[in-house]
């Protein structure tokens, strides 16, 4: 599925393929939240790198962030920076998406500045529990699966659990 995004003053567009296109994982971690989140989590889609076109892109820089075992449950040292860049658009201030060197395949933009319609998740999937705010109100019940940290369960092999993978067999 194709993903159009852009910022919130319109001077950086972009376009990704996407195999799982779903916003069904909310991050409740510091960094999403506030990088990306206002709802106290931030939802990362997956898109494929090589087929990320920027148009604006003079307006996009990034960030990286540093883990804080306090707000971060990835086990690194107090001040060790992420692998992953955090672009954002200078003008207004957009998070726009995540860049991993350790996948160096993927992009994940964030699900607030995709312009496409999205599917709706039949599931919605909370994790980085033991890190979020103590403000934010999880729902529960039928539909929502809880993980105090990461689940083992990647995007792609929960795409295909719920049939809605669109990549490659």
């Amino acid at each position: 599925m194709k993903l159009d995004g852009s910022c919130h003053c319109g001077k950086v567009r972009f376009s990704v393929e996407s195999y799982g296109p779903v916003p069904y994982m909310r991050c409740y971690c510091s960094i999403c939240r506030k990088t990306a989140g206002s709802g106290g989590y931030g939802i990362n889609l997956s898109g494929q790198f090589d087929t990320l076109r920027i148009h604006g892109g003079e307006h996009a820089k990034s960030y990286q962030v540093e883990k804080r075992l306090t707000e971060h449950g990835a086990g690194a040292p107090e001040g060790e920076p992420s692998s992953a860049l955090r672009a954002y658009c200078v003008a207004c201030g957009t998070a726009l998406w995540v860049y991993s060197p350790e996948w160096p395949e993927l992009v994940h933009p964030f699900a607030g500045v995709i312009d496409t319609e999205l599917p709706t998740p039949p599931e919605t999937v909370h994790i980085m529990l033991d890190y979020k705010a103590p403000w934010v109100e999880v729902p529960s019940g039928a539909g929502h699966t809880h993980f105090p940290a990461y689940p083992e369960e990647s995007l792609e092999a929960w795409h295909r659990r719920h049939g809605l993978w669109e990549g490659p067999e």
